[in-house]
C-alpha cells in the first residue's frame, strides 16, 4: 500500500495551522484547480470529530465524488480523516502538527490503495502515488501562504 509523508514548516501557531486544516472553505480554496467543491455533510466551516463531508472534483478529467469523515481530533495537535465512500479502496490521512522555533511543523502521513487489484497496484505506482503527492504539496503550500501572510 502506498504511503505518502510530507513534511510542511509553516509561520505560524499550530493553533492557527490546525484550525485552517479543517476548515471546508480553505480546502476548497486549496483545490481550486481540480473543482473540487464540498456538496453535502458539512459544506462550509469547521469540521469536528465524527463529521463528514462529500466531495466533488474532476481529476484526470474525470468527475469523482468522495466522501471523508473526521476519525480522529486532538486539537491542536493531530486529526485523521478517511474516506467512507469513494474512488479509493482505502484513504486514510493524518494530519499532525508539532510546534517548533518560528511556528509549526505539519506533518502529513497518507495511506492509500486503489481499486481494481493488480491493475490498481499498478496504478498506483505508476500515475497515482505522484498525482497525490502533488494535490497534498499543493494544498500545504497554499495554507503556508495562507498563513504566513496573517503572522
Amino acid at each position: 500500500m502506498p504511503t505518502i509523508v510530507l513534511v510542511t514548516e509553516i509561520p505560524a501557531a499550530p493553533e492557527a495551522c490546525f484550525a485552517l486544516s479543517l476548515s471546508v472553505d480553505a480546502h476548497t480554496a486549496s483545490m481550486r484547480r481540480s473543482g473540487e467543491r464540498a456538496v453535502a455533510g458539512v459544506t462550509s466551516g469547521a469540521m469536528g470529530l465524527s463529521d463528514t463531508v462529500t466531495w466533488r472534483a474532476r481529476h484526470f478529467g474525470v468527475p469523482f465524488r468522495m466522501t471523508s469523515r473526521i476519525t480522529a481530533h486532538d486539537a491542536p495537535r493531530r486529526f485523521v480523516d478517511e474516506q467512507v465512500a469513494g474512488p479509493f479502496r482505502r484513504w486514510w490521512h493524518e494530519h499532525r502538527f508539532e510546534a517548533v522555533p518560528g511556528g509549526t511543523r505539519m506533518t502529513d502521513r497518507v495511506e492509500f490503495s486503489a481499486p481494481a487489484g493488480p491493475l490498481g497496484r499498478l496504478v498506483e505506482r505508476l500515475v497515482l502515488t505522484r498525482y497525490m503527492t502533488r494535490l497534498l504539496r499543493a494544498r500545504n503550500d497554499w495554507l503556508t501562504a495562507t498563513l504566513s501572510s496573517h503572522a
